[in-house]
């Protein structure tokens, strides 16, 4: 008599990295976006970053926010966390500080990146973009990355929400 198995069901890629880029961005430092960021080549991790201060600076869970207020071309006004670097600048920094190109690579991330992070993962060379969620003022960044040839490849149709948007 045969035994009946359940068959387990493996993760995709996509799915495997995702995860990943969530417990990567646990560590993160800065309750308006813990967000992690995980580069891969090859099916092979090759760089990660979260959101954080720089080296030896100050933390948001540890003095607070350093808000500043941005307006946009049409009047509206947002409020930003300067007092980190996102994600997936960490990931770039951290790959150049350690001599890894990524060139040809695929960046997973928490959400769409921002138009900063956008521009730097084009000229680094990053060739996918995968996002678990979108991000309220993704377009820009949407659009360029057709513009440079990125594939970009949205999970979810969900668009991340904090405080203080």
């Amino acid at each position: 008599m045969k035994k009946s198995v359940k068959k387990h069901k493996r993760a995709t890629w996509d799915e495997y990295f995702l995860n990943l880029v969530e417990l990567v961005g646990s560590r993160g430092t800065c309750d308006r976006g813990r967000s992690g960021c995980v580069v891969v080549k090859d099916k092979r991790i090759i760089a990660t970053g979260y959101v954080g201060s720089p080296m030896g600076i100050g933390h948001c869970d540890e003095l607070g926010h350093e808000m500043h207020t941005v307006v946009q071309e049409n009047g509206e006004t947002s409020q930003h966390c300067i007092r980190t670097t996102h994600a997936e600048q960490n990931a770039i920094v951290n790959a150049a500080r350690f001599g890894t190109a990524l060139d040809g690579a695929t960046l997973y991330c928490h959400m769409t990146p921002c138009y900063v992070c956008a521009k730097m993962i084009i000229n680094a060379g990053i060739k996918k973009v995968v996002c678990n969620k979108d991000y309220h003022k993704g377009q820009r960044s949407k659009e360029i990355f057709k513009e440079a040839g990125v594939d970009y490849v949205l999970i979810n149709e969900e668009t991340e929400t904090y405080k203080n948007m």
